[in-house]
């Protein structure tokens, strides 16, 4: 499957929905009787005066999660191959991107940190845009105003405004202007929010939106212990990708070079954000999917032994299918 994946035609945009249909086979069949959906966090909650959380039933909900993925998926493809990051057209990304959205039950239904996807992947467009841009201020401020608005939908997607000064450290020489746009950006987004909350005369709660940043960082997560025996391919894939790309990666281009850098922080600032949540839900390393597709298809473009590297991806795809159908 690798292989009719490493090139690049369009007919592969069929194999990518067969995929995307194995690897969520298993939840459909035993899918639960109700499904939660929230797309806005508590504070944000006056924005949307209408109960929704239940709008949906549970076929529509995965079927409309699995469209968005879908999405997703060919939009990091079309932003990996326009950007020339893996020097070779394929439709790799797209397929990993799919592949590591059915990891977890609960990335397979709609949810606030699914919908963020979108914004990170708007983000990326703009930020990879700075190598060759002039306009760093506006590409900065409008970046601030993406993660607000990712603020408002799910809280942890504050830190990726981090990413925006990564980004302007690794593409752009120091310019304090820049810097600042950023901040203006996200600045205007809740500035309209605390007019909204002083006009609902809730101002004095306005505050309590940024309390969640001073909790402490747990020193444990609660995940059932066969998830992890899922995540060794997983692992196993990033470890040898992380060896291909030091292998490589003074061969390739400086831009390359750099917004793998900026990929690498993407998902480490993503996957340890999630502690700013009330309660802990996997489904907050739906984050972390759009880095991790990129260097898994940078290893499945490069990989030279087929039977290896056809039986990996193989593996990944059969545990996923496999814990599906055995909650143990």
């Amino acid at each position: 499957m690798i292989q009719v994946f490493r090139s690049f035609n369009p007919l592969n945009v069929l194999w990518l929905v067969v995929v995307l249909f194995l690897t969520r086979l298993g939840y459909m069949i035993q899918v639960p009787g109700k499904l939660e959906f929230v797309f806005v966090e508590p504070f944000a909650r006056l924005l949307v005066p209408v109960a929704y959380e239940y709008a949906l039933s549970p076929g529509l909900n995965i079927f409309f999660a699995a469209v968005l993925i879908l999405i997703q998926a060919l939009l990091l493809n079309y932003l990996i191959n326009h950007y020339n990051l893996l020097s070779k057209p394929s439709f790799l990304p797209a397929l990993m991107y799919v592949t590591l959205s059915g990891l977890f039950s609960p990335f397979l239904i709609l949810s606030a940190p699914l919908i963020c996807n979108f914004l990170l992947l708007w983000m990326l467009f703009k930020l990879f845009s700075l190598y060759k841009g002039d306009n760093a201020k506006s590409i900065s401020y409008d970046a601030g105003m993406i993660v607000a608005l990712g603020s408002l939908i799910y809280f942890p997607f504050i830190y990726l405004f981090l990413i925006i000064w990564i980004s302007l450290i690794l593409f752009k020489p120091f310019n304090w202007r820049e810097w600042v746009s950023g901040i203006l950006g996200y600045a205007t987004i809740f500035f309209f929010l605390a007019v909204f909350y002083y006009l609902n005369d809730k101002i004095a709660v306005f505050y309590n939106i940024w309390l969640p940043l001073g909790k402490k960082f747990p020193d444990h997560i609660s995940i059932n212990s066969y998830n992890y025996l899922l995540l060794i391919p997983v692992l196993l894939i990033l470890v040898l990708c992380i060896f291909k790309l030091q292998q490589n990666f003074f061969k390739s281009y400086v831009q390359t070079r750099k917004s793998f850098q900026l990929l690498f922080f993407i998902f480490l600032i993503a996957g340890f954000s999630f502690y700013v949540n009330a309660s802990f839900h996997i489904n907050h390393f739906l984050l972390c999917i759009a880095p991790a597709a990129v260097f898994f298809a940078y290893y499945f473009l490069y990989a030279t032994k087929k039977w290896f590297y056809e039986s990996l991806f193989l593996l990944l795809l059969i545990s996923i299918i496999y814990f599906q159908f055995n909650k143990f």
